[in-house]
């Protein structure tokens, strides 16, 4: 078995959460929307995980793209929402007590979950505006609910050095033996991928904690000591595959306590994943639960 490093933790969910203490929150703009009228929430929010345990903190900038705020807002002032986020962030970080590293979100740009609607003639003009404007205030990239290996090629490409963490999102129907990414490719491919693509740590995130395990176990298997490996699994149901991406907020599963969350992180730990937070549901508390994990 793999020996993993000393336990990173990441962040929890950031749209649920501005939802959960009252920030302004609706479709289309989802968690962009706090950052457009009410930017303090955002700023309660990273400081609320990283009080938690939280070493790595995530921008908002999730849902800032056409898909959510549309196409006019995003030319009009996209760029700026982004570093607005970017500042947030940084500033929570830096006043935290202890180091705290910031991960610039890059989102899939044509929504969640699927694979068929990769675009990436679409996507590379706003990618390249949110790495622009992030770019001052983040320690490393993190490209995340990925379906499909190419958009981890094209994150690759427009990218400044610092380091990239690549995050899949997996298909939540299959068997917990043979996890998948949720364009069918394998997790085998997706580490050799992050491995040539020269990704610092491969992740799996918005996903069911069952499936998890086996994708850790699948990802070592490729990478061994090479890469970390981690994990931030969403609580909520299992997404179909033709599900309207980014339709609403789902429920949220009653056994996803914070010791029932911790409880998976423990299967995680043990096949060798060294970071570990939460998606979609997964709150300050849960992430207080897996600081304890250390």
């Amino acid at each position: 078995m793999h020996t993993a490093p000393p336990l990173l933790i990441l962040d929890g969910g950031t749209g649920r959460e501005l939802a959960r203490i009252g920030a302004p929150f609706r479709q289309p703009e989802w968690s962009a929307l706090a950052l457009i009228e009410a930017p303090h929430f955002v700023t309660r929010v990273h400081e609320a995980y990283i009080a938690a345990g939280a070493d790595v903190i995530t921008t908002n900038s999730y849902a800032l793209v056409p898909f959510h705020i549309g196409k006019d807002r995003f030319a009009a002032c996209g760029a700026e929402l982004a570093a607005l986020a970017g500042r947030l962030a940084r500033a929570a970080g830096d006043g935290a007590n202890r180091p705290v590293r910031v991960a610039g979100s890059l989102p899939p740009v044509c929504g969640s979950y699927r694979p068929d609607l990769v675009d990436l003639d679409a996507a590379r003009p706003v990618l390249a505006v949110l790495v622009a404007a992030l770019a001052p205030y983040v320690d490393h990239w993190q490209a995340e609910t990925l379906s499909a290996i190419a958009e981890a090629k094209l994150v690759a490409q427009l990218i400044d050095p610092k380091p990239l963490w690549l995050s899949f999102t997996l298909a939540d129907e299959a068997p917990a033996a043979t996890p998948t990414l949720r364009s069918g490719e394998s997790v085998a491919e997706a580490a050799r991928a992050a491995r040539a693509l020269g990704a610092e740590a491969l992740l799996f995130n918005c996903s069911q904690p069952e499936v998890m395990a086996g994708a850790v176990h699948a990802a070592r298997d490729v990478l061994g000591d090479d890469l970390r490996v981690g994990v931030y699994a969403n609580a909520f149901a299992p997404m179909a595959a033709d599900a309207e991406a980014n339709a609403g907020l789902d429920d949220i599963r009653a056994d996803l306590t914070p010791a029932g969350y911790a409880s998976f992180a423990h299967s995680w730990r043990a096949e060798g994943a060294s970071i570990i937070g939460g998606c979609c549901g997964i709150g300050p508390e849960h992430i207080a639960a897996l600081a304890a994990l250390r």
